[in-house]
């Protein structure tokens, strides 16, 4: 039963009470938030800066439509529907939003409303307790926030909610790199399968003339064992390569979230693809640039947030209750009584196991190892694009040499089949010229794929094009996606301050 009783405090206690929550404002100042450096200098420029290239271009939202791949646009916006990990990254920032609107309504006063009805009836002796009871009431209470706790709270779970909203960013990124890879991998197995195909017709036909010399006598059985031998060694190579071919394309049509029955099997090659020149900028730019160290950033600021509320909650917190409500012994007399109920409180921990110190040293904890990944996350950020602009170096190297060795190989290859042909060469040399060919056919196709996905590699490690105003739309994410979640990614407040200074380094 709701009970409403007319309270009030003695004038002494009320001074005292005065003087204690005066003492409570003056102490609320020593509650600063906690501020930390990440004490990472970028440095000047990039090891491995490419050469310069009229061509370079900055890294835009939807750097994939710069392999010029109508196949690879429309996968990534098919991963970018089906996805089940984008799915995922979308609920969890669901979830956060929710807990941050619920860290929020401590800031604001709880109202509640009640109507109970009673009847006592005596069982024995001569207490006079028959009669119904009626009460109809409001409730209100609230926590007077001195020390900052309920803010903090709050703010932390804001910050999380940024964190999942760039970890979003930071799914969608890795989804459309894997698919790009993904699908070249497909793409360059394909292509050397293709390869190792006619490797093998040309086997079978070179065994063909070894048989026909053999029956003829001009060929002994050691060259026609010999060539056998090559030919079933290709045709090993050609269902090795149709295995991997195979596991490649589950892998894309599990980024893709489809079951690898409904994938196109289009016949594609990486001549056809283009490898764009980026413009990788300067790598203090790169702090702002991608979204996992934006996410590392606001997690660091919401445990900033909890230490404040961790070391709030060893000092005396103050409530407030106040009631209003109408009683009655009958319904229809409920509204003749008008009560009203007024409670302050003011409660200090004194014994509680050390449990509140403890969630204290937890949270100070915490935000050391989140500020040491953080540390990590921006020296780790550097390295991805120094071995991506390294190994797209090499590669171009290797693929300048590679040209020339191809060229050669082929020329060998014509020369000694049309002089074995001819009996002015043995089957030795054939069989090393086709040997070396076919390697450095496949060598090509190897290179080539690198090459591709390295671009793909310096792209994700570049952020993607992400920004700190980046949205969901831009990223061509989902529709639900986009309803909810079209909002900027986030404020980098924390950032500005932390390594504003250092971003703006040349």
């Amino acid at each position: 039963m709701m009970m409403f009783l007319r309270q009030g405090l003695p004038g002494y206690r009320v001074r005292t009470f005065a003087l204690f929550a005066s003492a409570l404002l003056l102490g609320a100042c020593a509650l600063d938030r906690p501020t930390v450096d990440p004490d990472v200098t970028p440095p000047p420029e990039w090891r491995y800066t490419p050469a310069a290239d009229p061509r370079q271009a900055e890294v835009d939202a939807r750097w994939w439509r710069r392999f010029g791949s109508e196949e690879l646009d429309a996968l990534v916006a098919r991963a970018e529907e089906g996805s089940l990990d984008l799915q995922a990254a979308v609920a969890r920032v669901g979830q956060a939003q929710a807990l941050a609107r619920v860290a929020g309504a401590a800031l604001v006063p709880e109202l509640e409303v009640g109507l109970d009805a009673s009847r006592e009836r005596r069982l024995s002796g001569d207490v006079e307790v028959e009669g119904d009871f009626f009460t109809l009431g409001f409730r209100t209470r609230y926590e007077l926030d001195f020390w900052g706790r309920n803010r903090a709270l709050r703010d932390a779970a804001q910050a999380e909610f940024r964190a999942s909203r760039f970890d979003l960013a930071t799914v969608c990124l890795t989804l459309t790199a894997g698919v790009a890879s993904s699908w070249l991998q497909v793409v360059g197995l394909r292509e050397r399968l293709s390869i190792a195909v006619l490797n093998l017709e040309n086997a079978e036909q070179v065994l063909a003339t070894v048989e026909s010399r053999h029956r003829a006598g001009a060929a002994v059985p050691l060259e026609l064992a010999q060539q056998q031998g090559l030919v079933a060694e290709q045709r090993r190579e050609v269902e090795a390569l149709r295995s991997e071919v195979g596991d490649s394309e589950v892998a894309l049509a599990t980024l893709l979230g489809i079951p690898v029955q409904r994938l196109s099997a289009q016949a594609g090659s990486l001549a056809g693809v283009d490898w764009p020149a980026i413009d990788a900028g300067l790598p203090a730019e790169l702090l702002m640039r991608r979204p996992d160290l934006a996410r590392a950033e606001a997690r660091l600021e919401a445990a900033n947030a909890n230490i404040v509320a961790a070391r709030a909650a060893l000092l005396p917190s103050i409530r407030l209750d106040a009631g209003l409500g109408f009683a009655g012994e009958r319904g229809s007399q409920l509204l003749d009584s008008t009560l009203y109920n007024l409670t302050g409180a003011v409660l200090a921990p004194i014994f509680n196991g050390g449990r509140l110190r403890a969630q204290r040293d937890l949270a100070e904890a915490q935000q050391l190892e989140l500020l040491a990944d953080y540390r990590r996350g921006i020296v780790a950020a550097f390295a991805d694009v120094e071995i991506s602009l390294n190994g797209i170096r090499g590669l171009d190297a290797q693929m300048a040499a590679q040209d020339e060795r191809l060229r050669r190989a082929r020329e060998a290859f014509e020369l000694a089949e049309a002089r074995y042909r001819a009996g002015a060469e043995t089957l030795l040399i054939l069989l090393d010229a086709q040997r070396t060919l076919y390697a450095a056919q496949d060598q090509q196709v190897r290179l080539r794929q690198a090459r591709l996905q390295a671009s793909v590699a310096l792209y994700k490690a570049l952020g993607g094009g992400w920004s700190p105003s980046w949205s969901v739309r831009d990223g061509h994410v989902a529709e639900q996606v986009v309803a909810e979640f079209a909002e900027a990614a986030g404020d980098l407040g924390v950032r500005r301050e932390s390594v504003g200074q250092v971003a703006q380094q040349p």
